[in-house]
């Protein structure tokens, strides 16, 4: 990546954003939160510079500096890919630590956090603006919808179809085949065995409808 980057969002997820982003020597202009205890803040080199619709800052993205949204709430994050997108033309980039492992048969979209030690298999799709946190696994030929958070150390089995803004808790395991509906809930180390239905939420071993 040969432009900037400006991170919106300066809290846990922005930072490990901005520690991805240096550990691949791109450059980051700065970040934006719109916590203005935040503001000023600085991690390292890099400073929270002001709030997410602050203008002068959103008026340098496009052809010399590119976006990534760093913030877990699914709502916000939506919210200014929206205005990142339609009103600034700028599509946010991926964010991937570089001791990821990804197939080069598989599909990832944009604006996708992969941190550190997630394997992604052959013939897998990912959608775009995903969470893929710590060491979890998406084997061969699953498929990943947009906005889905996929906790540190899960395992997504082969030909496992995961819906829009489904949330996998950290070191559930879904085995081969099934298929989760959008915005499902799936508790933290769950085992799913059996298709969840759409806005479903599932937890235990094996899992059941809560």
């Amino acid at each position: 990546m040969e432009n900037p980057v400006l991170i919106f969002g300066a809290g846990d997820l922005g930072v490990q954003a901005l520690d991805i982003f240096r550990r691949n020597n791109v450059l980051v202009y700065g970040l934006l939160d719109d916590h203005k205890e935040l503001h000023g803040k600085q991690y390292g080199e890099v400073s929270v510079l002001g709030d997410t619709d602050d203008t002068a800052f959103l008026n340098i993205l496009g052809e010399k500096c590119e976006a990534f949204v760093a913030i877990g709430e699914r709502s916000v994050r939506e919210r200014l890919v929206e205005t990142l997108t339609d009103d600034h033309k700028s599509m946010p980039v991926n964010a991937i630590h570089d001791s990821a492992v990804i197939s080069d048969m598989a599909v990832i979209g944009h604006g996708n956090l992969v941190a550190a030690r997630v394997t992604i298999g052959p013939k897998s799709q990912i959608g775009h603006h995903c969470l893929i946190q710590t060491a979890s696994v998406i084997d061969s030929s699953a498929q990943i919808g947009d906005y889905v958070t996929i906790g540190a150390g899960a395992i997504i089995n082969d030909r496992v179809k995961i819906g829009d803004g489904v949330f996998i808790g950290s070191g559930a395991i879904i085995v081969a085949g099934i298929e989760i509906g959008k915005n499902a809930r799936i508790g933290a180390g769950s085992v799913v065995v059996e298709n969840v239905a759409a806005k479903a939420t599932y937890f235990g071993n094996p899992a059941k409808k809560v």
